[in-house]
Protein backbone atom coordinates (compact mmCIF):
# COMPACT_ATOMS: atom_id res chain seq x y z
CA UNK A 1 0.00 0.00 0.00
CA UNK A 2 1.05 3.59 -0.56
CA UNK A 3 2.30 5.44 2.50
CA UNK A 4 -0.21 8.02 3.73
CA UNK A 5 2.20 9.81 6.10
CA UNK A 6 2.47 13.37 4.80
CA UNK A 7 5.77 13.91 6.64
CA UNK A 8 7.31 11.32 4.36
CA UNK A 9 5.98 13.22 1.38
CA UNK A 10 7.61 16.29 2.87
CA UNK A 11 10.93 14.56 2.49
CA UNK A 12 10.53 15.13 -1.25
CA UNK A 13 8.74 11.88 -2.10
CA UNK A 14 6.53 9.27 -0.49
CA UNK A 15 8.06 6.22 1.12
CA UNK A 16 6.60 4.17 -1.70
CA UNK A 17 8.24 6.40 -4.29
CA UNK A 18 11.65 6.20 -2.67
CA UNK A 19 11.44 2.43 -2.16
CA UNK A 20 10.43 1.65 -5.72
CA UNK A 21 13.46 3.37 -7.26
CA UNK A 22 13.67 3.20 -11.02
CA UNK A 23 14.96 0.04 -12.58
CA UNK A 24 17.68 0.16 -15.21
CA UNK A 25 16.63 -0.31 -18.81
CA UNK A 26 18.37 -2.65 -21.26
CA UNK A 27 17.69 -2.48 -25.00
CA UNK A 28 19.20 -5.29 -27.07
CA UNK A 29 19.38 -5.19 -30.86
CA UNK A 30 16.08 -3.39 -31.21
CA UNK A 31 14.81 -3.19 -34.81
CA UNK A 32 11.53 -1.78 -36.04
CA UNK A 33 10.32 -2.15 -39.62
CA UNK A 34 7.11 -0.53 -40.87
CA UNK A 35 5.19 -1.59 -43.96
CA UNK A 36 4.46 1.63 -45.84
CA UNK A 37 2.70 1.53 -49.21
CA UNK A 38 3.90 -2.02 -49.93
CA UNK A 39 7.48 -1.07 -49.01
CA UNK A 40 9.43 -1.87 -45.87
CA UNK A 41 10.78 1.13 -43.97
CA UNK A 42 13.42 0.50 -41.30
CA UNK A 43 12.79 2.98 -38.49
CA UNK A 44 15.28 1.50 -36.01
CA UNK A 45 18.23 -0.70 -36.89
CA UNK A 46 19.85 -2.87 -34.19
CA UNK A 47 19.69 -0.27 -31.39
CA UNK A 48 21.32 -1.39 -28.15
CA UNK A 49 21.55 0.66 -24.95
CA UNK A 50 21.94 0.07 -21.24
CA UNK A 51 20.51 2.81 -19.02
CA UNK A 52 21.53 2.57 -15.35
CA UNK A 53 19.05 3.04 -12.56
CA UNK A 54 18.39 6.70 -11.84
CA UNK A 55 20.06 8.05 -14.97
CA UNK A 56 18.69 11.01 -16.92
CA UNK A 57 19.27 10.10 -20.57
CA UNK A 58 18.59 12.44 -23.50
CA UNK A 59 18.32 11.28 -27.10
CA UNK A 60 18.94 13.69 -29.99
CA UNK A 61 18.84 13.06 -33.70
CA UNK A 62 17.47 14.39 -36.98
CA UNK A 63 13.76 14.24 -37.76
CA UNK A 64 12.65 10.79 -38.81
CA UNK A 65 15.51 8.92 -37.15
CA UNK A 66 13.22 6.78 -34.97
CA UNK A 67 13.50 8.60 -31.64
CA UNK A 68 9.77 8.66 -31.01
CA UNK A 69 9.38 5.09 -32.31
CA UNK A 70 11.95 3.95 -29.74
CA UNK A 71 10.07 5.75 -26.97
CA UNK A 72 6.75 4.25 -28.09
CA UNK A 73 8.26 0.75 -28.03
CA UNK A 74 9.59 1.38 -24.52
CA UNK A 75 6.13 2.56 -23.52
CA UNK A 76 4.39 -0.48 -24.98
CA UNK A 77 2.63 1.52 -27.71
CA UNK A 78 4.56 -0.23 -30.49
CA UNK A 79 6.04 -3.70 -30.78
CA UNK A 80 9.59 -4.23 -32.07
CA UNK A 81 10.21 -6.29 -35.20
CA UNK A 82 13.15 -7.90 -33.45
CA UNK A 83 15.30 -7.38 -30.39
CA UNK A 84 14.24 -7.02 -26.79
CA UNK A 85 13.76 -4.75 -23.81
CA UNK A 86 14.13 -5.50 -20.12
CA UNK A 87 13.61 -3.32 -17.06
CA UNK A 88 15.67 -4.26 -14.04
CA UNK A 89 15.95 -8.03 -13.86
CA UNK A 90 12.42 -8.63 -15.14
CA UNK A 91 11.70 -9.05 -18.82
CA UNK A 92 8.67 -7.01 -19.76
CA UNK A 93 6.66 -6.63 -22.92
CA UNK A 94 5.29 -3.38 -21.50
CA UNK A 95 7.52 -1.58 -18.98
CA UNK A 96 5.89 0.29 -16.12
CA UNK A 97 6.23 3.92 -17.17
CA UNK A 98 4.72 7.36 -17.47
CA UNK A 99 4.83 9.19 -20.79
CA UNK A 100 4.80 12.94 -21.42
CA UNK A 101 4.29 14.11 -24.98
CA UNK A 102 4.88 17.37 -26.82
CA UNK A 103 1.13 17.74 -27.28
CA UNK A 104 -0.71 18.75 -24.13
CA UNK A 105 -2.39 15.64 -22.78
CA UNK A 106 -4.40 16.94 -19.85
CA UNK A 107 -8.08 16.06 -19.59
CA UNK A 108 -10.06 19.25 -20.34
CA UNK A 109 -13.04 18.25 -18.15
CA UNK A 110 -10.89 17.70 -15.04
CA UNK A 111 -9.39 20.17 -12.59
CA UNK A 112 -5.62 20.38 -12.08
CA UNK A 113 -5.91 18.20 -8.97
CA UNK A 114 -8.07 15.61 -10.70
CA UNK A 115 -5.70 15.46 -13.68
CA UNK A 116 -2.72 14.86 -11.42
CA UNK A 117 -4.48 12.16 -9.39
CA UNK A 118 -6.09 10.38 -12.35
CA UNK A 119 -3.60 7.50 -12.42
CA UNK A 120 -3.69 7.14 -8.65
CA UNK A 121 -7.48 6.95 -8.74
CA UNK A 122 -7.38 4.25 -11.43
CA UNK A 123 -5.05 2.23 -9.17
CA UNK A 124 -7.47 2.48 -6.25
CA UNK A 125 -5.39 4.80 -4.05
CA UNK A 126 -7.58 6.32 -1.33
CA UNK A 127 -8.68 9.95 -1.64
CA UNK A 128 -6.72 11.23 1.35
CA UNK A 129 -3.46 9.89 -0.05
CA UNK A 130 -4.33 11.11 -3.57
CA UNK A 131 -4.94 14.62 -2.28
CA UNK A 132 -1.70 14.65 -0.29
CA UNK A 133 0.34 13.53 -3.29
CA UNK A 134 -1.43 15.99 -5.59
CA UNK A 135 -0.80 18.89 -3.21
CA UNK A 136 2.85 17.90 -2.90
CA UNK A 137 3.46 17.99 -6.67
CA UNK A 138 1.19 20.99 -7.28
CA UNK A 139 3.48 22.91 -4.94
CA UNK A 140 6.56 21.52 -6.68
CA UNK A 141 5.48 22.79 -10.11
CA UNK A 142 4.25 26.16 -8.85
CA UNK A 143 0.51 25.70 -9.40
CA UNK A 144 -0.69 26.13 -5.82
CA UNK A 145 -3.19 28.83 -6.79
CA UNK A 146 -4.59 26.72 -9.64
CA UNK A 147 -5.42 23.43 -7.91
CA UNK A 148 -9.12 23.76 -8.73
CA UNK A 149 -8.67 25.38 -12.16
CA UNK A 150 -9.59 23.70 -15.44
CA UNK A 151 -7.19 23.41 -18.42
CA UNK A 152 -8.96 26.16 -20.40
CA UNK A 153 -7.94 28.54 -17.60
CA UNK A 154 -4.23 27.61 -17.92
CA UNK A 155 -1.47 28.64 -20.31
CA UNK A 156 0.38 26.06 -22.41
CA UNK A 157 3.30 26.07 -19.99
CA UNK A 158 1.00 25.53 -17.02
CA UNK A 159 -0.66 22.58 -18.75
CA UNK A 160 2.74 20.95 -19.26
CA UNK A 161 3.48 21.50 -15.56
CA UNK A 162 0.32 19.52 -14.84
CA UNK A 163 1.59 16.73 -17.13
CA UNK A 164 4.95 16.67 -15.32
CA UNK A 165 3.27 16.62 -11.90
CA UNK A 166 0.91 13.81 -12.99
CA UNK A 167 3.82 11.73 -14.26
CA UNK A 168 5.77 12.01 -11.01
CA UNK A 169 2.64 11.47 -8.89
CA UNK A 170 2.08 8.14 -10.63
CA UNK A 171 5.48 6.94 -9.36
CA UNK A 172 6.54 4.87 -12.40
CA UNK A 173 9.77 2.94 -12.79
CA UNK A 174 10.81 5.03 -15.78
CA UNK A 175 9.78 8.33 -17.32
CA UNK A 176 9.46 8.60 -21.10
CA UNK A 177 9.38 12.20 -22.33
CA UNK A 178 8.89 12.99 -26.01
CA UNK A 179 9.89 16.64 -26.58
CA UNK A 180 7.60 17.79 -23.75
CA UNK A 181 8.73 21.44 -23.90
CA UNK A 182 9.19 21.84 -27.66
CA UNK A 183 5.97 23.81 -28.23
CA UNK A 184 6.64 26.30 -25.43
CA UNK A 185 8.20 29.74 -25.69
CA UNK A 186 11.79 30.09 -24.48
CA UNK A 187 10.88 31.63 -21.11
CA UNK A 188 8.42 28.88 -20.18
CA UNK A 189 10.82 26.26 -21.49
CA UNK A 190 13.59 27.49 -19.17
CA UNK A 191 11.24 27.54 -16.18
CA UNK A 192 10.02 24.01 -16.84
CA UNK A 193 13.56 22.73 -17.33
CA UNK A 194 14.46 24.13 -13.92
CA UNK A 195 11.37 22.62 -12.30
CA UNK A 196 11.99 19.24 -13.90
CA UNK A 197 15.62 19.28 -12.72
CA UNK A 198 14.57 20.18 -9.19
CA UNK A 199 12.02 17.36 -8.96
CA UNK A 200 14.37 14.86 -10.62
CA UNK A 201 17.18 15.76 -8.18
CA UNK A 202 14.85 14.82 -5.34
CA UNK A 203 13.50 11.57 -6.79
CA UNK A 204 16.36 10.37 -9.05
CA UNK A 205 14.05 8.40 -11.31
CA UNK A 206 15.20 6.91 -14.61
CA UNK A 207 14.31 9.34 -17.41
CA UNK A 208 14.52 8.87 -21.18
CA UNK A 209 13.99 12.27 -22.77
CA UNK A 210 13.68 12.98 -26.50
CA UNK A 211 14.67 16.45 -27.73
CA UNK A 212 15.85 18.28 -30.84
CA UNK A 213 17.70 20.80 -28.67
CA UNK A 214 21.35 20.15 -27.88
CA UNK A 215 21.17 22.89 -25.23
CA UNK A 216 18.28 21.15 -23.50
CA UNK A 217 19.98 17.76 -23.67
CA UNK A 218 23.14 19.09 -22.00
CA UNK A 219 21.26 21.02 -19.31
CA UNK A 220 19.10 18.08 -18.25
CA UNK A 221 21.00 14.88 -18.81
CA UNK A 222 23.75 12.68 -17.46
CA UNK A 223 24.32 11.32 -20.95
CA UNK A 224 23.37 12.20 -24.53
CA UNK A 225 22.72 9.58 -27.21
CA UNK A 226 23.12 10.86 -30.79
CA UNK A 227 21.10 8.97 -33.40
CA UNK A 228 21.93 8.63 -37.07
CA UNK A 229 19.61 9.69 -39.86
CA UNK A 230 17.10 7.09 -41.06
CA UNK A 231 17.40 4.21 -40.35
CA UNK A 232 18.04 5.07 -36.72
CA UNK A 233 21.17 3.71 -35.09
CA UNK A 234 23.26 4.91 -32.15
CA UNK A 235 26.05 7.09 -33.55
CA UNK A 236 27.55 8.49 -30.35
CA UNK A 237 27.18 8.11 -26.59
CA UNK A 238 28.33 11.32 -24.88
CA UNK A 239 28.61 11.68 -21.08
CA UNK A 240 27.53 14.96 -19.47
CA UNK A 241 29.63 15.34 -16.36
CA UNK A 242 28.48 18.70 -15.01
CA UNK A 243 27.80 18.47 -11.26
CA UNK A 244 24.30 18.49 -9.80
CA UNK A 245 22.19 20.25 -8.73
CA UNK A 246 22.33 22.45 -11.83
CA UNK A 247 21.15 25.97 -12.53
CA UNK A 248 20.18 26.29 -16.17
CA UNK A 249 21.39 29.85 -16.71
CA UNK A 250 24.67 29.33 -14.84
CA UNK A 251 25.47 26.12 -16.71
CA UNK A 252 24.92 27.72 -20.12
CA UNK A 253 27.43 30.44 -19.23
CA UNK A 254 30.27 27.96 -18.67
CA UNK A 255 32.90 27.61 -21.43
CA UNK A 256 32.70 23.82 -21.00
CA UNK A 257 29.02 23.99 -21.97
CA UNK A 258 29.91 25.49 -25.34
CA UNK A 259 32.64 22.93 -25.88
CA UNK A 260 30.27 20.03 -25.21
CA UNK A 261 27.63 21.62 -27.45
CA UNK A 262 30.13 21.73 -30.34
CA UNK A 263 31.21 18.15 -29.71
CA UNK A 264 27.63 16.88 -29.92
CA UNK A 265 26.87 19.08 -32.93
CA UNK A 266 29.87 17.61 -34.77
CA UNK A 267 28.31 14.18 -34.38
CA UNK A 268 24.85 15.42 -35.31
CA UNK A 269 25.51 17.84 -38.16
CA UNK A 270 26.23 15.26 -40.86
CA UNK A 271 23.16 13.26 -39.85
CA UNK A 272 20.91 16.32 -40.08
CA UNK A 273 22.31 17.16 -43.53
CA UNK A 274 21.84 13.55 -44.62
CA UNK A 275 18.21 13.59 -43.43
CA UNK A 276 17.52 16.85 -45.27
CA UNK A 277 19.08 15.46 -48.43
CA UNK A 278 16.84 12.39 -48.22
CA UNK A 279 13.78 14.60 -47.71
CA UNK A 280 14.68 16.58 -50.83
CA UNK A 281 15.05 13.39 -52.86
CA UNK A 282 11.53 12.20 -52.04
Amino acid sequence: MMDTNISRLGKEASASQMASASSKVRIDGLTKIFDVRQAKVIALDEVSLTIPEGQFLCIVGPSGCGKTTLLRILGGLETPTSGGISVGHRDRSSPVNSMIFQEQSVFPWMTVTDNITYGLRMRGVDKKTRDEIAQFYINKVGLRKFATAYPFQLSGGMKQRVSVARAFANDPEIFLMDEPFAALDEQNKLLLQEELLRIWDETRKTVIFITHSIDEAIVLSDRVIVMTAHPGKVKADVPVDFPRPRRVYELRAKPEFGELFLRIWEYLRDEVLKAKKEEGAE
